[in-house]
């Protein structure tokens, strides 16, 4: 048995994300490296053994969207761009991202998703308040689930 699910963000920026931000974003997609300062997910936190047989936590950063190439069980490529919108009349980032995600990843992704979320554009907030950023499906399943941000916290499923 697995719990993968298949994660989709697709979300248009506002322009006022700085420098900093964009580089740190595009090391999370999997396309830049990675910053000296992390500012947007800050913890990684790990439970590793000791040489004698103890247990620490230990920080281990790692990118959130980064998975390229053939999904293992959703199927389909697994990808992540961002592209600016200077051209546009909506200025900021376009970004999308698939992905496979476990369980166990949703608070380290759900800090990424928030920052999104306080950072998209008006046209991807509902009548209700909640921030739509893409969709989230069992892998198993063959409908979807809207991926909401509402009040700061991702609305993951049950």
């Amino acid at each position: 048995m697995s719990d993968v699910y298949e994660l989709g963000i697709s979300v248009d920026l506002r322009d006022e994300v700085s420098e900093q931000e964009l580089d740190e974003l595009r090391w999370h997609l999997g396309i830049g490296p990675q910053p000296e300062r992390l500012s947007i997910v800050t913890g990684f936190p790990f439970v590793a053994e000791e040489e004698s047989g103890g247990l620490v936590v230990e920080d281990d950063p790692c990118p959130l969207l980064a998975g390229r190439g053939a999904a293992r069980r959703v199927g389909g490529v697994l990808c992540s761009a961002l592209a600016d919108r200077a051209h546009l009349p909506r200025k900021g980032w376009a970004l999308t991202s698939r992905q496979e995600i476990h369980p166990d990843e949703f608070d380290q992704t759900g800090e990424l998703l928030r920052w999104l979320a306080a950072r998209a554009h008006d046209t991807h907030t509902l009548v209700e308040g909640a921030v739509s950023l893409g969709y989230l499906r069992f892998y198993e399943d063959s409908v979807p689930e809207v991926l909401q941000v509402v009040d700061g916290w991702v609305v993951w499923p049950e």
